[in-house]
């Protein structure tokens, strides 16, 4: 009888949390629906020391939240794409906000360097990608530029 395979481990930095800790969060990173007591059996401690643990890590802002992946193509999104936005810097916080705000918007960040925003967003056709360029993304104010780039391939989830 072979033994079930490793789960993949991610390497969280060795900050303020001791190996328990970060061991919670690499499994809970790979799965986060996986319950306190398999949790518990991974890491050698009590369920209930698991969930304590996971309600500290949570209240002191480790963990922001839990989330899931979903696959855009199986919900009918099938075209996901980068935006690079240059905005004129006083302009900048505005028009990340106006961003965030868009339905088909999942991600805002800014990056270093001239102002500029990275967006990912995730659109049922390019038709549906032009209407949004053309009536929501251009008009923003303080938008110098825009780089689009489409994802082709995704190698992990």
């Amino acid at each position: 009888m072979s033994s079930p395979p490793e789960r993949p481990r991610y390497p969280i930095p060795a900050t303020r949390l001791d190996e328990i800790d970060r061991r919670i969060l690499e499994l809970l990173r790979a799965n986060s629906r996986m319950s306190y007591t398999d949790i518990s059996k991974e890491v050698g401690i009590s369920r209930v020391g698991v969930q304590a643990r996971v309600n500290a890590l949570s209240e002191s802002g480790v963990i922001e939240r839990f989330t899931l992946t979903l696959r855009p193509d199986k919900i009918g999104l099938g075209a996901s794409a980068f935006f690079l936005v240059e905005v004129e810097p006083p302009r900048l916080h505005e028009a990340a906000e106006r961003l965030a705000a868009e339905p088909q918007v999942t991600e805002v960040c800014r990056l270093t360097g001239p102002s500029a925003l990275h967006v990912r967003a995730l659109f049922a056709d390019l038709d549906e990608m032009d209407v949004f360029l053309q009536d929501r993304l251009y008009p923003i104010a303080g938008v110098v530029r825009v780089d689009s780039q489409l994802l082709s391939k995704r190698y992990k989830y």
